[in-house]
């Protein structure tokens, strides 16, 4: 029986790899993202291989999100799985020299985003007792590194969401899971430091990078067990990080 996932931060990194391993393997896809012109290419190429539909939204809008999910057409509406993806960092300064900007976005989209989107996914769920839930977290969800503050804050509340979600789910048969990886070569470094590409192409030089296809394979693993496994919580890093601040540059 085919299945519906919905994937937001669907048009670049971990989403969009998400978005094509699933198409390859015949699931039906809602693309959630910012960027109409990169969902419409992206709907495009794997509406060859799966049944595709876009929804541009920015996460932060709580209208915005619940209009667009609550509005899917028909063969749409019924979403079996949720990937809760769409995320960033934004600077990487000491508290006290910290952006109130940047403190509201990563707020705004990496904890209040994916409360929003969920909200309006998990009534049907409950509805069919039926779902998968994964929530893209991050190792900085895990332990906080010196300038990470604001943004691990932000990871720590995705790892507690997740954790209370699975509690209130549980009673409805719906599984919830976060994956959480720790160095992916994507656009989140470019994102961080405000483009500046030089220091974000630094972050990942001297050693190899989880690449965001190694993130879609694991979750791909994760939604396609049988029923009664619920993969709860995974970290994931390259082999050449030990922590947030241990990366061995010599391998």
């Amino acid at each position: 029986m085919e299945k519906i996932a919905l994937i937001t931060g669907a048009t670049s990194g971990i989403g969009r790899a998400t978005a094509v391993h699933f198409a390859a393997q015949g699931i039906a896809l809602v693309l959630c993202g910012r960027r109409q012109e990169r969902l419409n290419a992206l709907g495009q190429q794997l509406g060859k291989q799966t049944r595709v539909h876009t929804l541009a939204f920015d996460v932060r809008d709580r209208e915005a999100v619940l209009t667009a999910i609550g509005t899917l057409p028909e063969p749409f509406a019924q979403i079996d799985i949720l990937v809760n993806n769409a995320g960033n960092a934004h600077g990487l300064d000491p508290i006290d020299q910290g952006s109130l900007d940047d403190w509201d976005a990563m707020l705004d989209i990496n904890v209040k985003g994916l409360l929003y989107v969920s909200k309006a996914v998990i009534p049907q769920m409950i509805e069919r007792k039926s779902g998968h839930i994964i929530n893209i977290g991050s190792t900085a969800g895990k332990e906080v590194y010196p300038k990470g503050n604001v943004y691990c804050a932000s990871k720590h509340a995705v790892d507690a969401i997740n954790q209370g979600m699975r509690l209130d789910l549980n009673a409805h048969g719906i599984r919830v899971g976060a994956v959480n990886p720790g160095l992916v070569e994507t656009e989140f470094s470019n994102v961080r430091f405000k483009g500046d590409d030089q220091r974000a192409d630094s972050v990942y030089k001297g050693f190899d990078p989880l690449r965001p296809e190694d993130i879609a394979d694991i979750i791909y693993f994760v939604v396609t067990r049988p029923y009664h496994v619920n993969i709860a919580d995974l970290v994931v890093m390259p082999t050449a990080q030990a922590s947030s601040t241990m990366v061995n540059k010599t391998l």
